[in-house]
């Protein structure tokens, strides 16, 4: 076991901040993990995956345990569809491949999703109409108390958006080292209704669009859109877009009618990017820190920045949105103070 001291995170995050671990560790079995865990010399534990949707502030004073669980493989396959269990530390875009290679459809929405498989349910991630819920069937989680192997299934893992069970009452609990999910093999259900995939469909010339076609889309708008996080630091989406209710929502279309919307079954879900852009901080510097010239969801590295100037940028973002629009939005990323 390979335990080392005084280690950067620079490359362990996407946003690229050069935070230190007083102890590391890359877990790479799972009977490696349950030895990690009942370590007694390392009290304070510390689970970093793909560092994608994580924002460290300051210097950990933990045993940082970087899980590397390697492996996909099919569980059950039919005719129609095929039943894959995928280890944590699998990347995300590169499973997404994986399956188009196959013919596996079900994924091809959430392309280009930076991360890995085993924080996918933690955030129940989702784009352009497709949430992970939607092809999940179970995880398997090791309980950090305990060290035993844990079954979820999609009702217990109590799915939300943008949000689960291990984000609420099993915060810190579980450690999720495999996915297992449910994709098709043929009669795809695509999904080309939401953002710009038909739009981009068109400016192919695709009329009959596989799910390749669609996730070549999906990367297209994805790519003009948003940063790549090796070439400038972010991590995606920093907040959730807020839903309102109709009250409110009815008022705000009254000040700002072209102001876009989704209508879900709580209410009008409008983009947190939009709100943020009508306050002025798209494409906006605050010393190291910034909003992206693209996308104002996005909050990037423009230098050598630290995790407290993120932090305060989104917390002027937040004050001032809340302030024009009386909406409060909230971060999507986790935040490590």
């Amino acid at each position: 076991m390979n335990i080392q001291e005084n280690i950067s995170l620079k490359h362990h995050n996407t946003f690229g901040i050069d935070v230190k671990a007083k102890s590391f560790v890359q877990i790479n079995g799972l009977v490696q993990l349950q030895r990690v865990l009942e370590l007694k010399a390392y009290p304070e534990k510390f689970i970093l995956s793909g560092g994608s949707n994580v924002l460290l502030t300051k210097d950990l004073d933990a045993l940082v345990m970087h899980i590397n669980l390697k492996g996909i493989s099919i569980v059950e396959e039919t005719n129609d569809e095929v039943i894959l269990k995928v280890m944590a530390g699998e990347n995300w875009h590169e499973l997404v491949l994986w399956t188009l290679e196959r013919g596996y459809g079900g994924l091809e929405n959430l392309s280009l999703i930076p991360g890995n498989t085993g924080t996918a349910p933690i955030q129940n991630i989702g784009a352009y109409g497709v949430e992970l819920k939607d092809v999940f069937v179970s995880c398997a989680a090791m309980e950090i108390e305990s060290g035993e192997l844990v079954a979820f299934d999609k009702e217990s893992c109590k799915f939300g958006y943008r949000d689960s069970f291990f984000k609420n009452e099993g915060k810190g609990k579980y450690i999720i080292t495999s996915v297992t999910f449910k994709l098709t093999k043929g009669n795809h259900q695509l999904h080309t209704g939401y953002g710009a995939i038909e739009e981009e469909l068109k400016k192919n010339n695709v009329i009959y669009p596989t799910i390749r076609d669609v996730s070549d889309a999906v990367i297209a708008i994805r790519q003009s859109k948003l940063p790549d996080p090796k070439e400038i630091g972010n991590s995606g989406s920093f907040f959730k877009n807020p839903v309102i209710s109709k009250k409110t929502f009815e008022k705000l279309k009254k000040s700002h009618p072209k102001v876009p919307s989704y209508k879900t079954d709580e209410g009008f879900k409008i983009p947190a990017g939009w709100l943020i852009e009508q306050c002025g901080f798209k494409g906006k510097r605050f010393g190291n820190a910034g909003v992206h010239e693209k996308q104002a969801l996005v909050l990037v590295n423009l230098g050598n920045v630290t995790g407290q100037e993120i932090l305060e940028l989104a917390e002027k973002i937040q004050e001032e949105v809340l302030n024009t629009f009386k909406i409060k939005i909230t971060p999507e990323v986790n935040i490590i103070k």
